[in-house]
């Protein structure tokens, strides 16, 4: 049974791409002769619990891993920028087959409600002033999840507009050099700002901004809901919907795992 679960939440490709990925681990002094931890079987305990949105202690015992251990290797995988450089490996894969839409970019946000920690939070403005955090997700144009972040749930969306742009890792392409810019940009009147059209216009990137009192959001509208829809699958891991993490660098590793993943998704459909 443990091993079954494993292989259906790591697949054997998920999990050769993230073989190189994880840093090794020494015995703990006061271990003695405790047999080795099977890396796949620890990997697969964290997106079980990124899936599933249960506590560390609530871990089922199939994975053959306990909580405490799991929840070690999570954290010292998160210092290590392992989910981060995993989401820029399947990007890497998925760009050399011509997968990614470069036509343009899409980006919003989401708010959610935090039930612990400081960093990262803020009060919501839409959810009477309560604990939350938000969630920033830029998308190609076919939704596929280039760069995400997170802040508190009272940061402006327009804060998020530069760093994920800066976010977009150089993804090879099936002709040609590495590419990262989009050739446009894609957003909602919460995201317009004089200085934000001539930082995109600088960079090459034509700025699809509704302008509040002007435009209407119509246009956008034949394009948003592939971002809504990329956040919806985010979403459906459900450690994401409400952020229990103390640490905000905790709540953005699963917000990064769960960019990876999605874009792995795509990539197993084309190995089909």
């Amino acid at each position: 049974m443990g091993a079954d679960l494993s292989s259906r939440l790591v697949p054997d490709g998920l999990r050769e791409l993230t073989a190189t990925l994880l840093p090794g681990f020494k015995s703990r002094p006061q271990g003695g002769g405790t047999a080795p931890v099977d890396e796949r079987a620890v990997f697969a305990a964290v997106v079980y619990v990124l899936t599933s949105g249960c506590a560390w202690q609530m871990l089922p015992g199939d994975f053959g891993v306990s909580p405490a251990t799991a929840h070690r290797r999570f954290t010292a995988w998160t210092e290590a920028g392992v989910w981060r450089r995993l989401h820029r490996v399947v990007l890497d894969e998925l760009g050399a087959r011509g997968e990614i839409d470069w036509t343009s970019a899409i980006v919003d946000a989401a708010s959610v409600r935090a039930k612990k920690g400081a960093r990262l939070t803020g009060p919501n403005p839409v959810d009477r002033g309560k604990k939350g955090s938000k969630l920033h997700v830029l998308s190609d144009a076919r939704g596929l999840p280039l760069a995400v972040a997170a802040s508190g749930a009272n940061v402006h969306d327009t804060n998020a507009l530069r760093p994920l742009i800066n976010g977009i890792p150089a993804v090879p392409s099936r002709r040609g050099p590495r590419r990262r810019k989009p050739a446009k940009l894609r957003a909602d009147k919460a995201y317009h700002s004089a200085a934000h059209r001539r930082w995109l216009q600088g960079r090459g990137i034509v700025p699809r901004i509704a302008r509040p009192g002007i435009e209407t959001g119509e246009r956008l509208g034949r394009h948003r809901w592939k971002i809504e829809r990329t956040i919806a699958w985010l979403f459906g891991y459900r450690r994401l919907t409400v952020r229990y993490e103390r640490k905000g660098g905790h709540f953005l590793a699963f917000l990064g795992l769960a960019a990876a993943l999605t874009c792995y998704k795509k990539l197993a459909k084309l190995a089909m």
